[in-house]
């Protein structure tokens, strides 16, 4: 996929690209060759696989699997796994399902692992029709669930917001023998941090203490981001300290919702304390902080105390860390030494980083918030440049960068653009269009998209609700304000 831009031309870049059934096609001739000029094995060819897929790079083992297929090699049982997981982690569960189908077709015998995989791979991109098929298969093969199953569920439940559904899932659970762990306690308390019942919530961890179960990282990070969310930031710190005297060591994800909570409520002060803290733990900084921390901060003016962070951190040693800060700070328009999305990966390649995809990703995404479209377009050009193809996270974030800019059409012929490759919209997708709409005072396009996002298999969460109800009440106030028009005509 080729981003080609003419932002002054069509409503969105021309998008010159090959369709994803042909992308990883290759001649006879380029098969099988190895460093040393030699035919590879199947054998070989399946470690290699397996290899790409843990490192992340999908595309080097799909072109592995297609120079495989022309030499009549076949895939293993565990490498056709690796690979669906894989295509699930970066969205792209029509491939991940297309090979699944495939080790149906070949007879292989398909264990709960597979099916699991595939499971989360659906349930990842909100395809719960894709997912009930595949518990379905489950059901009929007489293959049994399992926690992991249970868990995929309640996950995905979860993070959609449906209450209801966690707590039939957690029965069905039960009733099969495996007990609600941290990992299902902690999703239920964040379901009901995100519906706004933080009462309920500590209830839950009431009932937990109770039943003496044992409160691990994820139930302590879920308490700590309850009491952050409602503004009971001195109990998420008694918690944060209870959490350590306990001896359980806080990660990345207790610190990131301190500091994010912190700087929402406006004490700064206190977020730089933890950002500063969890440095001298030894954890790398997250770049999302650097924007919440940079955003707020710029907010009041102090750039020098931005300032003063970014050369701490270079001292601590965070060379990486304090290049990409450095930047976000720069793209929020303070520092004026980098005029583009291009100097930005020209300074991280001075400093010896070589941008990754989530580099890619963070930078993006600073552009998006702004709604500097042009950049964040320019952002997916250099990452094609780099070899990296732009997958459906940046192609949200571009979304988004359009919508917040007021540039609904452009927004609108992204979403097209994605499904013409043959990527599948997720939640986010939709979500972000319908704000898009919204923002553009839209509101008759926003049920046309909530439709389609049911059509497509994909469960609406709670924002992508509440923001349909929206659009619905002020086109009734529009078509009431209509009707009495007419009659104070006639």
């Amino acid at each position: 996929m080729h981003f080609m831009v003419s932002l002054m031309g069509p409503p969105f870049p021309t998008l010159i690209n090959t369709h994803m059934k042909n992308k990883h096609q290759v001649s006879v001739e380029e098969v099988s060759i190895s460093e040393n000029g030699e035919e590879l094995s199947g054998v070989v060819y399946n470690a290699r696989i397996r290899e790409s897929c843990r490192v992340g790079d999908v595309d080097k083992a799909m072109k592995l699997l297609a120079q495989m297929e022309a030499l009549g090699f076949s895939l293993s049982l565990g490498s056709y796994t690796t690979v669906i997981e894989a295509l699930g982690s970066v969205g792209r569960t029509l491939e991940a399902e297309a090979i699944f189908r495939e080790m149906v077709h070949l007879g292989l015998k398909l264990d709960l692992r597979v099916y699991n995989v595939m499971l989360r791979s659906c349930l990842r991109k909100g395809l719960l029709e894709l997912a009930d098929k595949v518990l379905a298969e489950m059901d009929a093969l007489g293959i049994g669930r399992n926690r992991a199953t249970y868990e995929a569920l309640v996950d995905y439940y979860g993070r959609a917001g449906r209450l209801n559904d966690v707590w039939a899932v957690i029965g069905e659970m039960s009733r099969d023998g495996f007990g609600p762990d941290s990992f299902v306690y902690s999703k239920v308390i964040g379901v009901y941090r995100d519906n706004g019942m933080w009462k309920k919530a500590m209830e839950i961890v009431r009932e937990i203490r109770e039943m003496g179960v044992s409160l691990d990282k994820r139930i302590y990070n879920s308490i700590i981001d309850t009491f952050g969310k409602c503004g009971e930031l001195s109990e998420a710190l008694e918690v944060f300290e209870k959490m350590q005297e306990e001896g359980v060591k806080p990660d990345i994800m207790t610190w990131n919702s301190l500091i994010q909570w912190h700087c929402k409520a406006g004490d700064v002060g206190k977020a730089l304390e933890l950002f500063s803290k969890m440095q001298e733990e030894g954890l790398y900084p997250d770049p999302k902080i650097f924007i919440t921390i940079i955003s707020r901060l710029g907010e009041q003016g102090k750039w020098d105390v931005i300032k003063r962070n970014f050369e701490n951190m270079k001292c601590r040693g965070h060379q990486r860390s304090g290049a990409i800060y450095a930047i976000l700070v720069d793209i929020y328009g303070q520092y004026g030494r980098f005029q583009g999305p291009e100097e930005c990966i020209s300074a991280l390649k001075s400093e010896g980083i070589q941008p990754s995809a989530s580099m890619f990703c963070v930078l993006a995404n600073a552009y998006a918030q702004q709604g500097l479209c042009e950049q964040t377009v320019k952002v997916l050009q250099l990452m094609e440049t780099e070899g990296i193809e732009p997958n459906l996270i940046m192609l949200n974030m571009l979304i988004n960068a359009f919508g917040i800019a007021g540039r609904h059409l452009e927004a609108l012929s992204v979403y097209h653009h994605i499904k013409d490759t043959g990527i599948s919209p997720d939640v986010v997708t939709y979500s972000t269009l319908m704000k898009a709409c919204i923002r553009a005072r839209k509101f008759d396009k926003v049920p046309e998209i909530y439709e389609e996002m049911e059509s497509a298999g994909c469960t609406p969460d709670r924002k992508a609700r509440e923001m349909l109800q929206t659009a619905l009440l002020v086109l009734q106030q529009r078509h009431c304000k209509y009707y009495f028009g007419c009659i104070s005509m006639v």
